[in-house]
Protein backbone atom coordinates (compact mmCIF):
# COMPACT_ATOMS: atom_id res chain seq x y z
CA UNK A 1 0.00 0.00 0.00
CA UNK A 2 1.55 3.63 -0.41
CA UNK A 3 2.50 5.47 2.57
CA UNK A 4 0.08 7.98 4.47
CA UNK A 5 -3.54 8.40 4.41
CA UNK A 6 -6.12 5.44 3.66
CA UNK A 7 -8.26 6.00 1.16
CA UNK A 8 -10.74 3.51 1.25
CA UNK A 9 -13.50 3.42 0.73
CA UNK A 10 -13.72 6.42 -1.22
CA UNK A 11 -14.87 8.72 0.94
CA UNK A 12 -17.92 10.27 -0.57
CA UNK A 13 -19.42 6.76 -2.41
CA UNK A 14 -21.77 6.01 1.09
CA UNK A 15 -23.17 9.15 0.72
CA UNK A 16 -24.14 8.59 -2.93
CA UNK A 17 -25.52 4.71 -2.13
CA UNK A 18 -28.86 5.58 -2.79
CA UNK A 19 -31.53 3.53 -4.65
CA UNK A 20 -31.97 6.58 -6.99
CA UNK A 21 -28.36 6.64 -8.21
CA UNK A 22 -27.59 3.24 -8.15
CA UNK A 23 -29.87 2.22 -10.11
CA UNK A 24 -28.83 4.93 -12.28
CA UNK A 25 -24.93 3.42 -12.35
CA UNK A 26 -25.44 -0.33 -12.50
CA UNK A 27 -27.20 -2.38 -14.85
CA UNK A 28 -26.63 -5.99 -13.82
CA UNK A 29 -27.26 -8.50 -16.33
CA UNK A 30 -27.27 -12.15 -15.30
CA UNK A 31 -25.38 -14.92 -16.47
CA UNK A 32 -25.20 -18.62 -16.15
CA UNK A 33 -22.99 -20.41 -18.06
CA UNK A 34 -22.90 -24.54 -17.41
CA UNK A 35 -19.49 -25.08 -18.65
CA UNK A 36 -16.06 -24.22 -19.70
CA UNK A 37 -16.59 -22.47 -23.03
CA UNK A 38 -13.29 -23.23 -24.21
CA UNK A 39 -10.38 -24.57 -23.03
CA UNK A 40 -8.53 -22.00 -22.40
CA UNK A 41 -11.37 -20.26 -20.34
CA UNK A 42 -11.20 -20.62 -16.45
CA UNK A 43 -14.58 -19.72 -14.74
CA UNK A 44 -14.87 -19.18 -10.88
CA UNK A 45 -15.95 -17.28 -7.75
CA UNK A 46 -13.94 -15.28 -5.20
CA UNK A 47 -15.50 -14.84 -1.91
CA UNK A 48 -15.97 -10.96 -0.74
CA UNK A 49 -17.82 -9.95 2.44
CA UNK A 50 -21.15 -10.73 3.51
CA UNK A 51 -21.01 -14.20 2.02
CA UNK A 52 -21.22 -12.98 -1.63
CA UNK A 53 -19.12 -14.06 -4.51
CA UNK A 54 -17.98 -12.34 -7.56
CA UNK A 55 -17.78 -14.33 -10.66
CA UNK A 56 -14.56 -14.36 -12.99
CA UNK A 57 -14.05 -15.21 -16.26
CA UNK A 58 -9.86 -16.24 -16.71
CA UNK A 59 -8.78 -15.69 -20.91
CA UNK A 60 -5.04 -17.69 -20.58
CA UNK A 61 -2.27 -18.29 -23.11
CA UNK A 62 1.21 -18.76 -21.60
CA UNK A 63 1.68 -19.40 -18.12
CA UNK A 64 4.46 -17.10 -18.49
CA UNK A 65 2.52 -14.32 -19.89
CA UNK A 66 2.31 -11.19 -17.95
CA UNK A 67 -1.72 -11.10 -16.34
CA UNK A 68 -3.93 -8.35 -16.80
CA UNK A 69 -6.82 -8.25 -13.78
CA UNK A 70 -9.88 -6.19 -15.75
CA UNK A 71 -12.78 -4.32 -14.30
CA UNK A 72 -15.82 -4.22 -17.27
CA UNK A 73 -17.95 -1.43 -17.63
CA UNK A 74 -21.52 -1.38 -16.46
CA UNK A 75 -23.81 -2.97 -19.09
CA UNK A 76 -21.43 -5.51 -19.26
CA UNK A 77 -20.39 -8.95 -17.86
CA UNK A 78 -16.98 -11.53 -17.33
CA UNK A 79 -18.43 -13.54 -20.32
CA UNK A 80 -18.43 -10.95 -23.08
CA UNK A 81 -14.81 -10.84 -22.59
CA UNK A 82 -14.31 -14.57 -24.56
CA UNK A 83 -13.31 -12.86 -28.33
CA UNK A 84 -11.60 -9.90 -26.52
CA UNK A 85 -9.62 -12.45 -23.94
CA UNK A 86 -8.91 -14.17 -27.27
CA UNK A 87 -6.97 -11.42 -28.90
CA UNK A 88 -5.10 -10.05 -25.60
CA UNK A 89 -3.55 -13.95 -25.70
CA UNK A 90 -2.29 -13.31 -29.14
CA UNK A 91 -0.39 -10.41 -27.86
CA UNK A 92 1.32 -12.50 -25.51
CA UNK A 93 -1.13 -10.96 -22.20
CA UNK A 94 -3.75 -13.19 -20.19
CA UNK A 95 -6.51 -11.50 -18.95
CA UNK A 96 -8.41 -11.91 -15.86
CA UNK A 97 -11.71 -10.35 -16.45
CA UNK A 98 -14.24 -9.87 -12.87
CA UNK A 99 -18.04 -9.12 -12.51
CA UNK A 100 -19.81 -7.00 -9.73
CA UNK A 101 -22.07 -7.64 -7.30
CA UNK A 102 -25.39 -8.74 -9.19
CA UNK A 103 -23.81 -9.37 -12.03
CA UNK A 104 -22.66 -12.69 -14.32
CA UNK A 105 -23.06 -15.30 -11.61
CA UNK A 106 -22.40 -13.05 -8.77
CA UNK A 107 -24.57 -12.89 -5.53
CA UNK A 108 -25.88 -9.71 -3.75
CA UNK A 109 -26.45 -6.33 -5.07
CA UNK A 110 -24.33 -3.73 -6.36
CA UNK A 111 -23.09 -0.35 -4.47
CA UNK A 112 -20.69 1.99 -5.25
CA UNK A 113 -19.04 1.32 -2.13
CA UNK A 114 -18.89 -2.20 -2.21
CA UNK A 115 -17.58 -1.86 -5.80
CA UNK A 116 -14.88 -0.34 -4.24
CA UNK A 117 -14.02 -2.56 -1.14
CA UNK A 118 -14.68 -5.60 -3.08
CA UNK A 119 -11.88 -4.94 -6.14
CA UNK A 120 -9.15 -5.60 -2.77
CA UNK A 121 -10.60 -9.08 -2.17
CA UNK A 122 -10.79 -9.69 -6.02
CA UNK A 123 -7.23 -8.93 -6.17
CA UNK A 124 -6.48 -11.41 -3.26
CA UNK A 125 -8.65 -14.38 -5.55
CA UNK A 126 -6.83 -13.26 -8.49
CA UNK A 127 -3.02 -13.88 -7.02
CA UNK A 128 -4.60 -17.48 -5.29
CA UNK A 129 -5.48 -18.61 -8.94
CA UNK A 130 -2.26 -17.53 -10.49
CA UNK A 131 -0.42 -18.77 -7.63
CA UNK A 132 -2.62 -22.33 -7.49
CA UNK A 133 -2.29 -22.47 -11.44
CA UNK A 134 1.48 -21.71 -11.76
CA UNK A 135 1.23 -18.69 -13.73
CA UNK A 136 4.40 -16.81 -13.25
CA UNK A 137 4.07 -13.17 -15.48
CA UNK A 138 3.91 -9.86 -14.22
CA UNK A 139 0.76 -8.34 -12.64
CA UNK A 140 -1.16 -5.72 -14.16
CA UNK A 141 -4.41 -3.65 -13.27
CA UNK A 142 -6.91 -2.22 -15.67
CA UNK A 143 -10.24 -0.91 -15.57
CA UNK A 144 -12.64 0.44 -18.37
CA UNK A 145 -15.11 3.19 -18.09
CA UNK A 146 -16.89 2.17 -14.38
CA UNK A 147 -14.16 -0.30 -13.67
CA UNK A 148 -11.69 2.62 -13.74
CA UNK A 149 -12.58 3.56 -9.91
CA UNK A 150 -11.63 -0.38 -9.05
CA UNK A 151 -8.84 -0.28 -11.52
CA UNK A 152 -7.18 2.84 -9.63
CA UNK A 153 -8.28 1.75 -5.95
CA UNK A 154 -5.98 -1.23 -6.50
CA UNK A 155 -3.41 0.75 -8.66
CA UNK A 156 -2.93 3.18 -5.59
CA UNK A 157 -2.78 0.52 -2.88
CA UNK A 158 -0.80 -1.93 -4.58
CA UNK A 159 1.82 -0.65 -6.02
CA UNK A 160 4.62 -2.60 -4.77
CA UNK A 161 2.95 -5.74 -6.76
CA UNK A 162 1.69 -4.14 -9.81
CA UNK A 163 3.84 -3.67 -12.93
CA UNK A 164 1.18 -0.94 -14.33
CA UNK A 165 -1.72 0.87 -14.42
CA UNK A 166 -4.08 0.78 -17.75
CA UNK A 167 -7.59 2.95 -18.10
CA UNK A 168 -9.60 2.48 -20.79
CA UNK A 169 -12.39 4.87 -20.97
CA UNK A 170 -12.07 6.28 -17.55
CA UNK A 171 -12.76 8.97 -15.06
CA UNK A 172 -11.22 10.28 -12.39
CA UNK A 173 -14.29 12.42 -10.90
CA UNK A 174 -17.30 10.30 -9.84
CA UNK A 175 -19.63 13.29 -10.00
CA UNK A 176 -18.62 14.58 -13.25
CA UNK A 177 -19.51 10.39 -14.38
CA UNK A 178 -22.85 11.21 -13.01
CA UNK A 179 -23.82 14.23 -14.55
CA UNK A 180 -22.24 13.09 -18.01
CA UNK A 181 -24.95 10.26 -17.60
CA UNK A 182 -28.04 13.02 -16.62
CA UNK A 183 -28.27 12.30 -13.44
CA UNK A 184 -29.78 15.64 -11.31
CA UNK A 185 -27.06 16.09 -8.72
CA UNK A 186 -28.19 19.90 -7.91
CA UNK A 187 -31.42 19.42 -8.13
CA UNK A 188 -30.90 16.72 -5.70
CA UNK A 189 -28.74 18.70 -2.95
CA UNK A 190 -26.44 16.61 -3.40
CA UNK A 191 -23.21 18.17 -2.17
CA UNK A 192 -20.15 18.02 -4.58
CA UNK A 193 -17.03 18.42 -2.54
CA UNK A 194 -13.87 20.88 -3.73
CA UNK A 195 -11.51 18.08 -4.54
CA UNK A 196 -13.03 14.67 -4.81
CA UNK A 197 -11.56 11.43 -3.75
CA UNK A 198 -10.21 10.34 -7.16
CA UNK A 199 -7.99 12.97 -7.70
CA UNK A 200 -6.44 12.41 -4.36
CA UNK A 201 -6.07 9.07 -5.12
CA UNK A 202 -4.62 9.20 -8.45
CA UNK A 203 -2.40 11.82 -7.43
CA UNK A 204 -0.73 9.16 -5.20
CA UNK A 205 -0.42 6.60 -7.64
CA UNK A 206 3.58 6.17 -9.03
CA UNK A 207 3.13 3.11 -11.30
CA UNK A 208 3.38 3.08 -14.83
CA UNK A 209 0.19 4.15 -16.56
CA UNK A 210 -1.11 4.46 -19.65
CA UNK A 211 -4.27 5.65 -20.41
CA UNK A 212 -6.88 4.95 -23.68
CA UNK A 213 -9.75 7.37 -24.63
CA UNK A 214 -11.80 7.81 -27.77
CA UNK A 215 -12.23 10.52 -29.25
CA UNK A 216 -15.54 10.81 -29.66
CA UNK A 217 -16.45 9.34 -26.72
CA UNK A 218 -20.16 11.06 -25.59
CA UNK A 219 -20.48 8.90 -21.88
CA UNK A 220 -17.19 10.28 -20.56
CA UNK A 221 -15.57 12.60 -22.82
CA UNK A 222 -12.16 12.90 -23.73
CA UNK A 223 -12.01 15.76 -21.40
CA UNK A 224 -12.19 13.30 -18.08
CA UNK A 225 -10.00 11.15 -20.10
CA UNK A 226 -7.69 13.84 -19.76
CA UNK A 227 -8.18 15.09 -16.43
CA UNK A 228 -7.36 11.53 -15.39
CA UNK A 229 -3.97 11.17 -17.15
CA UNK A 230 -3.08 14.84 -16.05
CA UNK A 231 -3.70 13.83 -12.48
CA UNK A 232 -2.17 10.51 -12.34
CA UNK A 233 1.22 11.30 -10.50
CA UNK A 234 3.64 8.69 -12.08
CA UNK A 235 6.67 10.56 -14.02
CA UNK A 236 6.28 7.37 -16.61
CA UNK A 237 2.68 7.54 -17.85
CA UNK A 238 1.22 7.89 -21.56
CA UNK A 239 -2.33 9.03 -22.55
CA UNK A 240 -3.30 7.48 -26.41
CA UNK A 241 -6.47 8.88 -28.27
CA UNK A 242 -7.76 6.93 -30.73
CA UNK A 243 -9.27 8.97 -33.33
CA UNK A 244 -12.86 8.23 -34.59
CA UNK A 245 -14.33 6.08 -32.17
CA UNK A 246 -16.75 6.54 -28.72
CA UNK A 247 -17.35 4.97 -25.85
CA UNK A 248 -18.65 1.53 -27.18
CA UNK A 249 -16.79 1.57 -30.37
CA UNK A 250 -12.78 2.05 -29.09
CA UNK A 251 -11.92 -1.59 -29.16
CA UNK A 252 -13.26 -2.56 -32.40
CA UNK A 253 -12.89 0.45 -34.03
CA UNK A 254 -9.85 1.34 -33.47
CA UNK A 255 -8.05 -2.43 -32.58
CA UNK A 256 -4.54 -1.62 -34.31
CA UNK A 257 -3.89 1.10 -32.12
CA UNK A 258 -5.06 0.17 -28.72
CA UNK A 259 -3.73 -3.28 -29.34
CA UNK A 260 -0.29 -1.52 -30.35
CA UNK A 261 -0.76 0.85 -27.43
CA UNK A 262 -1.11 -1.95 -24.62
CA UNK A 263 1.44 -4.28 -26.21
CA UNK A 264 4.15 -1.59 -25.99
CA UNK A 265 3.12 -0.49 -22.82
CA UNK A 266 2.91 -4.21 -20.64
CA UNK A 267 6.24 -5.07 -22.89
CA UNK A 268 7.94 -1.84 -21.73
CA UNK A 269 6.86 -2.84 -18.24
CA UNK A 270 7.58 -6.49 -17.60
Amino acid sequence: MAGGESLKPWRELPALDRPDILQFVFYPRRDYLPSLPAPNVMLGMIPVPGGVAISFSFYFGDKRYPNILFFHGNGELASDYIDIGAVFNSIGINLFVADYRGYGRSSGKPTLSDMITDAHHIFAGFKKVLKKEGFSGNLFVMGRSLGSASAIELGYHYQAELSGLVIESGFINIFNLLSYLGFPLKSLGIALPEEPSGVRIAREIHLPSLVIHGEHDRIVPLEEGRSLYANIGSEDKQMVVIPGVDHNTIFSGGMGRYLGALKGFVAAHV
